[in-house]
């Protein structure tokens, strides 16, 4: 059974968490994760980090993560990041879970009106089919293309 859950820097799971991002995303690209947080100072600290673990006979395992930077740039706004799902699990649909998670997170609770993401070109297609939109033209960062790309609350307010 595999459920989707917020933790903390102090969760048991963070440290897979932090695997999962440095072999996923942060190595392919010679990051790990304290370069990471030499990049972006008190980044990591803010984040709310979700994770995807799967209940394992020796134990929880973390097979997708993600993490929103809520209020970033300004109030009202949020940021989607280190999204990575394990590359053994891609394709079951863990990543839609966890973006989920994390627009109900923003917006049912939060109450933030937009996220956004700097999306990988590799990535566009799979936030395109989850409603997000894009938002910039092609820009290079950490020498892979990527777009910004938003998802906006489109609930009346009350």
């Amino acid at each position: 059974m595999i459920t989707i859950r917020r933790i903390s820097q102090d969760d048991l799971l963070y440290p897979q968490q932090c695997s999962l991002r440095e072999t996923v995303l942060l190595n392919p690209i010679g990051l790990d994760i304290p370069k990471f947080k030499a990049m972006f100072p008190g980044v990591e600290e803010r984040f709310e980090h979700f994770v995807a673990v799967f209940k394992h006979p020796s134990g929880e395992r973390v097979i997708g993560t993600a993490s929103l930077l809520p209020n970033y740039p300004e109030s009202g706004i949020g940021k989607l990041m280190q999204m990575a799902v394990d590359l053994q699990r891609q394709g079951e649909g863990l990543g839609t879970r966890l973006v989920v998670a994390v627009e109900q997170r923003a917006f049912g609770e939060l109450g933030l009106r937009e996220l956004f993401c700097h999306a990988r070109d590799t990535a566009y297609g799979f936030y395109q089919s989850l409603g997000w939109e894009f938002d910039s033209d092609v820009f290079m960062e950490a020498g892979i293309p990527h777009r910004k790309m938003v998802f906006c609350n489109s609930l009346p307010e009350e």
